[in-house]
């Protein structure tokens, strides 16, 4: 019993997610801290290391950890490379560094591409970026809606499904049903004679087309997104070629999707639950995936992926990410709260979050403390989408032009990755009445955009996206820190780079109908400023300037102008 006794404790480390089941998150040569409660019995002194390696290397690299307070202890190491790293934690009595105690498990990290945690995504429907009313746009069109998109900051074009759509049982304008002739049903309704999830609706153009349009979006540094719909239209040819892999009803005809009380009679789900079929549908869909990577995809957006299950997701990321660990997925998961962290741990990079339906104070400050500063930040990132194609937010079906520039920028703001869909820099609202839904959704019909139409807000875009370039500490996820105002439709925030060079601040004004004037408390103890000190903050936005004096300041804010300042100490630029 006595060779059992650990001379050393190490307990309560962090990050550790689910007692070691799965990894934490970071971005490569970003430095990944743990940490740890160290301490012995007695009154004799203790040291730490910290051990890590790339998994699969056998050799241990190690680092001092430091003493915080109260036996709370510190370490760091550099993630130099993609995919998987393992850590743990050794001690021992200072007086006799032969006693090492060591930490019962050896937990993980999976180091990503910068571009998991920070990014601009620009949601596209492809068909909708032409010139030629009822009538496909092509990926040529595509193309020359790119120097745009690039213009505007953005460096992630997200595609909505870009397959051949199902004849049978379409859905027509409105989502109706059933289609009109001539109705182009919705690109969620995947596959026909043409081909499935490995082939490209032939009124886009081909394959060929496809790669030499994300050929070009990479040559203008920006990536292309695709999004995932594990959805088979009744035409699909797994439906002849695997009818053993769909849900059936009880006389033996395959089911339809149904998300009460929706019904999309165009579309059947997959089987990812059968045991009998399991490993081969499985791998089909792993194939799926990689197929796409070859075609020069590195980033996916899955489509409701809590309806299939963990374990999947589990298995079919890890086997993608073994292959091209530079992969990263979105998971779609408007869902439990719980569900959606359960996605986030079994290996999706980034995750939709509620940010879309909150609007106060509050809320916000309550939901984004618990995104970036809670022990969620260590495996969640929350990519912060203002709008999609099927959710056009009551905020903004109400709050008119301003509504659309503070959700934009709360958005570009909060989270250091967010992202639009296509018609929100125009100032889209039109909605089916009483539903958070679009009026004459692209989903369903062939559409032409005026890209330049009398109202849009691409130069606030355009700048805010700018700012965010320059500016490191909107560049970072958990350093997000709520300051007060005592305004209740007023938000005060701040984000500030690791070496305290760039500090940014942003104040918004939640109201999109009326002025509004707050009292503003600057963290002046943290930035070295004194209590009758004066000094001078620039509103990025606008290159006004405003005189302070110590921590209580008056801002005001009209929404029919500029609804927000995004403010930095000017006389902190020449550090």
């Amino acid at each position: 019993m006595f060779s059992d006794i650990k001379v050393v404790a190490i307990e309560n480390v962090f990050p550790e997610i689910n007692a070691g089941k799965y990894p934490a998150k970071t971005e490569i040569n970003e430095e990944f801290e743990v940490y740890a409660d160290i301490f012995k019995d007695g009154h004799d002194e203790v040291a730490a290391n910290l051990l890590f390696r790339k998994q699969g290397e056998k050799k241990w690299q190690k680092t001092p950890m430091i003493f915080l307070e109260n036996d709370r202890w510190v370490g760091k190491f550099l993630t130099q490379s993609l995919g998987l790293h393992e850590y743990t934690i050794e001690a021992y009595p200072v007086e006799n560094k032969e006693i090492i105690s060591t930490y019962d498990k050896i937990l993980k990290v999976y180091a990503d591409r910068v571009e998991a945690r920070f990014a601009a995504w620009y949601e596209m429907w492809p068909r909708s970026q032409g010139t030629i009313p009822n009538q496909s746009a092509t990926f040529k069109d595509m193309e020359n809606r790119l120097p745009e998109i690039k213009d505007m900051g953005f460096n992630v074009v997200y595609l909505t499904p870009i397959h051949p759509i199902g004849e049978s049982f379409r859905k027509g304008k409105n989502n109706s049903f059933p289609a009109k002739p001539g109705e182009p049903g919705s690109t969620y309704c995947i596959g026909n004679k043409h081909g499935g999830h490995k082939a490209v609706e032939t009124s886009l153009g081909t394959l060929e087309e496809f790669r030499h349009f994300v050929d070009l979006a990479n040559k203008m540094d920006m990536e292309i997104a695709l999004d995932i719909a594990l959805n088979c239209s009744f035409d699909h040819p797994y439906l002849k070629e695997h009818p053993e892999w769909f849900f059936k009803n009880p006389d033996g005809s395959i089911k339809y999707a149904e998300n009460p009380p929706k019904k999309y009679q165009d579309v059947y789900p997959l089987n990812f639950f059968t045991t009998e079929n399991r490993e081969e549908l499985w791998k089909e869909m792993e194939s799926m995936f990689l197929f796409w990577v070859e075609q020069g995809v590195k980033t996916f957006r899955i489509d409701n992926p809590h309806t299939k299950p963990f374990l999947f997701w589990e298995w079919v990321i890890k086997e993608v990410q073994k292959k091209h660990p530079d992969v990263l997925f979105l998971s779609e998961a408007f869902t439990r709260p719980k569900v959606m962290k359960l996605l986030a741990k079994s290996g999706f990079t980034q995750s939709y979050t509620y940010f879309t339906w909150r609007n106060h104070k509050h809320e916000l400050m309550e939901y984004l403390t618990e995104l970036t500063q809670s022990e969620v930040k260590t495996y969640m990132r929350g990519n912060l989408f203002t709008n999609t194609p099927d959710i056009l937010p009551e905020i903004l079906q109400k709050g008119g032009r301003a509504a659309f520039k503070t959700r934009f920028i709360l958005a570009a703001t909060l989270s250091s990755v967010y992202g639009i869909y296509n018609g929100f820099e125009l100032i889209e609202n039109k909605a089916i009445p009483g539903k958070e839904e679009y009026l004459n959704s692209e989903k369903y019909e062939y559409k032409v955009w005026d890209w330049n139409r009398p109202g849009h807000i691409k130069d606030l875009i355009t700048k805010v996206n700018r700012i965010r370039k320059e500016h490191k500490a909107l560049q970072a996820y958990d350093n997000l820190k709520f300051h007060y105002a005592d305004n209740e439709h007023i938000i005060f925030y701040g984000k500030f780079s690791k070496d305290l060079k760039d500090v940014v601040f942003v104040v918004v004004n939640l109201d999109p109908f009326n002025n509004q004037g707050s009292m503003i408390y600057m963290p002046i103890e943290e930035l070295g400023i004194g209590h009758t000190e004066i000094y001078e903050v620039r509103d990025l936005i606008t290159n006004q300037i405003f005189t302070f004096r110590g921590k209580e300041n008056y801002i005001e804010l009209d929404p029919t102008r500029e609804p927000a300042h995004i403010l930095t100490i000017e006389r902190w630029l020449d550090r």
